[in-house]
């Protein structure tokens, strides 16, 4: 007579095998979709991209920005709307050296 456990551990296997034949057929399916995508990059021409041409002042412009925006995010409301205030009186220098020291506070 079987022992009572040996069904349990034969569903356990069958339901192993599945999972994997399962994880068979998908892995197949994966590459074959990886190789026809693999053949269409090959296949089609590749468009030039385009070169930003910046001024060394517009990269200064766009550091500083990036500076500000870094300060900001990092501020409550309240203090956001003293640097904006700030920024539009005295520049946006003054309102960087302000967000700074709040943001450290």
């Amino acid at each position: 007579m079987p022992k009572a456990g040996a069904s349990s551990l034969a569903r356990e296997i069958s339901a192993v095998r599945r999972s994997l034949s399962a994880l068979d057929r998908t892995l197949s399916r994966f590459a074959a979709r990886a190789g026809r995508r693999e053949r269409h990059l090959a296949l089609s021409p590749e468009r030039p991209r385009r070169k930003l041409k910046l001024s060394p002042g517009r990269l200064k412009a766009l550091k500083l920005h990036g500076r500000y925006m870094g300060y900001i995010r990092q501020l409550k409301p309240r203090a956001k709307a003293q640097v904006r205030a700030l920024r539009a009186s005295k520049g946006l220098r003054a309102a960087i050296a302000k967000a700074r020291k709040l943001a450290a506070a």
